[in-house]
């Protein structure tokens, strides 16, 4: 037996509470969404296409009432034309903000490409700070509560223009952990209590069924993310989803298409039939891809590198990050992600200048669906420290595969010798 395979038995032995843990939140977590379904009364003739304009589109209207109950939320908006978590978040801030306004962001700069967005960095035609919107930020705190509450009340009591929170749940490229929806209760009732006007919007990329509730479920008015994350389950094809306050869903609607007619128009001229069916296996699909980071994790952790979080931690969000202190080894661990992937294992990934980054960019992605990050995928900026953030896995059993293969490129790139 080779030095990573004990290595990997003796991680799984350790892992067996988190793992059983995650298991309880899992099955909790598909109970509400299979009422959903049945609450909702799902057909096959949900599943068929609609072409035109798409008035009374059965498989959109039902697709949106089974997203809202599975995420807690009043009301959805579930869409195929939204390209990406990043679009999701744009689309719904710029819906609901108009010139004047002011974001304040509770848990400090966005990640890389919704600066561009927001306009923090550049000058992009159609940011939000080209419209008017600004955008301010307030720093996390370290320790158990991550929110600077003082310098949140700050900016809600001495700047009336601030119209929207705005939380990131999951951590980007930041070496920090991700936020608890129990941690952000006590800031979303902070602000309800100052300015019950403020509406509260959370990133929730990577995170969704990672726990029993989530961020609609404690007090925030929308949340957002991409359906070829957790909520996809590994087999949407696209698309992203919007979900919370009945009026800010309709509010938003009139963005996604056109003011006026809003949700009631929009077609679709493929099956609705992925997009439920990979709801209905999210929950499953979202405890794959926890287990596969968590092993990840306590393999690493025992190599000698820093690993956030620990391997038997609680988890907000899917994504495992690992810290090299230098860009050999964060290389070597990409190329070792893709030659493990059941898609493009012959392709060796090399950094590149990403549209939206600032940085150069590695990504490991063999994915089925291009860029699907609920499968097994790896990526990291060129900067220090070198830190990789790796997410996904259809499978546990994959994830164990790959583990194998990485582990041994890394040892290989930094000589051989564990720490």
């Amino acid at each position: 037996m080779s030095n990573i395979d004990s290595l990997i038995q003796q991680a799984e032995a350790q892992l067996q509470p988190a793992f059983s843990r995650q298991e309880a939140i899992a099955l909790a977590n598909q109970k509400r969404v299979l009422d959903a379904f049945r609450s909702v009364g799902v057909s096959p003739r949900n599943f068929a296409p609609s072409e035109g304009y798409g008035y009374d589109d059965l498989g959109r209207d039902a697709l949106d009432r089974v997203f809202a109950q599975a995420l807690q939320a009043e009301d959805a908006l579930v869409r195929p034309q939204i390209a990406n978590g990043t679009h999701a978040i744009f689309l719904a801030l710029s819906g609901l903000l108009e010139p004047g306004d002011v974001i304040l962001s509770a848990s400090g700069r966005p990640y890389d490409t919704l600066e561009t967005a927001v306009g923090l960095t550049g000058n992009a035609p159609n940011a939000l700070s080209r419209m008017g919107i600004g955008f301010q930020t307030v720093d996390l705190l370290e320790g158990e509560t991550p929110f600077d509450f003082e310098a949140v009340r700050e900016g809600l009591v001495n700047h009336p223009e601030v119209k929207l929170v705005y939380v990131q749940r999951s951590r980007g490229y930041a070496w920090r952990e991700a936020i608890f929806v129990d941690s952000m209760q006590p800031l979303f009732e902070l602000v309800k209590a100052l300015r019950p006007d403020v509406i509260i919007a959370v990133d929730n990329c990577y995170g969704a069924f990672t726990q029993e509730k989530e961020p609609t479920a404690v007090g925030a008015d929308v949340m957002m993310g991409s359906l070829i994350k957790n909520c996809g389950g590994g087999i949407a094809p696209t698309g992203g989803y919007i979900a919370g306050r009945k009026d800010l869903i309709e509010r938003i609607s009139y963005r996604l298409t056109v003011p006026g007619s809003g949700r009631e128009v929009g077609s679709y001229a493929a099956s609705y039939r992925p997009f439920y069916q990979g709801l209905f296996m999210a929950p499953h699909t979202v405890l794959q891809c926890l287990k596969t980071a968590m092993l990840f994790g306590q393999v690493f952790e025992a190599l000698g590198y820093d690993v956030m979080p620990k391997g038997t931690a609680k988890r907000s969000d899917i994504v495992e990050s690992i810290r090299f202190g230098k860009p050999e080894e964060l290389v070597a661990f990409c190329k070792a992600v893709q030659f493990a992937s059941p898609v493009d294992s012959d392709v060796t990934p090399e950094p590149w200048d990403m549209p939206g980054y600032t940085d150069k960019v590695i990504m490991a992605a063999g994915t089925f669906i291009q860029g699907a990050t609920s499968e097994l995928s790896a990526d990291g900026p060129i900067r220090p420290p070198y830190a990789v953030y790796m997410q996904g896995g259809l499978t546990y059993e994959h994830g164990k595969l790959a583990l194998m293969e990485v582990a041994e490129a890394v040892i290989s790139q930094r000589g051989g010798e564990e720490k």
